[in-house]
């Protein structure tokens, strides 16, 4: 019988290959930096020291690698056509799915990377969606008691998901993804981003590794990763995940929550250390319990890992063995 094992262990048996952030940054071989210091600053979310020698270090190898997994997808697109003798065949948009806790990056990660895959020589279509707009409206969550689950699997609509999901992998065009609010804390009534038939689609948030259990007849609708041609899972210790959420509440603090329309407005009017404890509640009954349940196990269901260190940059690059 198989023991459990860390797979990100330096074993013959790890599904990965591991490399350090020095050693990862030689795979970018001469990939250009095509971003400036100005839209970086601009990409990166509040707490987040990603700089241009990040993307030197671990973005410009990964686009190069997401470079040849599309590639070869199209090749195999191709190739099943001239199989199937088909020439009206639609070609399908690459999906990225990016997965990782609150607060530790995910944000950032998905809008360098897209700025990055839109610069290749080739300027193909990428859009970026998250999983936000698909969390129930905070009245359904509030009606089925489950405010204090707001991110937890059972708070998503998920056959929404599957739905764009589905429409996009079929080649649709001017598909409609809901759009959230960060600052009212809820999703936006009737308002939508419009999808048309990328060439590379981002589609980040906290579970989208998630699976269920399987049924016995096997007639299951599918998982979101099923849609997804390459997964990313963004890591670091728990302790310092909790650090890093702590310090952007407490940032958020002293800008965002002092607007008067903000969900958390009242958390301005506290005193630090109330706010502290807020925040610390927030992070132990709620953040943590998700990640320990829901989050943390889908890790090694990712094609790569990029784990990361206590000053906020990656350390490690895991990749998963073909």
């Amino acid at each position: 019988m198989w023991e459990s094992m860390d797979q990100l262990s330096p074993s013959k048996y790890s599904p990965y290959r591991l490399f350090s952030a020095e050693e990862w940054a030689e795979f970018r071989a001469d990939t250009p930096l095509t971003l400036t210091y100005d839209e970086v600053k601009r990409l990166r979310s509040l707490g987040d020291p990603i700089d241009l020698d990040e993307v030197r270090r671990i973005y410009l190898s990964l686009s190069r690698l997401l470079s040849a997994h599309v590639e070869a997808s199209q090749l195999l697109f191709r190739q099943r056509q001239q199989f199937l003798n088909m020439d009206d065949a639609v070609k399908t948009p690459f999906i990225i799915g990016i997965a990782g806790s609150v607060a530790v990056g995910k944000s950032t990660t998905a809008r360098v990377l897209k700025e990055l895959l839109a610069r290749w020589p080739s300027s193909p279509k990428v859009d970026l969606v998250t999983t936000d707009g698909f969390l129930y409206p905070n009245a359904v969550l509030r009606a089925e008691n489950l405010m204090e689950r707001k991110g937890f699997p059972d708070s998503y609509d998920v056959g929404a998901v599957l739905r764009f999901l589905s429409s996009i992998k079929a080649g649709m065009s001017n598909v409609r993804a809901p759009v959230y609010s960060h600052l009212t804390y809820d999703v936006v009534p009737d308002e939508y981003v419009v999808i048309d038939r990328p060439d590379i689609l981002i589609f980040e948030g906290i579970n989208v590794l998630q699976v269920r259990d399987l049924p016995e007849d096997g007639k299951t609708v599918p998982f979101v990763s099923d849609f997804f041609d390459f997964s990313i899972y963004i890591d670091a210790e728990t302790a310092q995940i909790r650090k890093w959420y702590a310090d952007r509440f407490m940032r958020l603090r002293e800008t965002a929550f002092r607007d008067p329309q903000s969900f958390f407005h009242r958390y301005s009017q506290l005193s630090e250390e109330a706010a502290f404890s807020i925040a610390e509640g927030l992070w132990n009954n709620i953040n943590l319990k998700n990640l320990k349940e829901n989050i943390l196990p889908t890790r090694p269901r990712a094609d790569l890992i990029l784990r990361k260190g206590n000053d906020h940059l990656v350390e490690e690059v895991a990749l998963r063995k073909i």
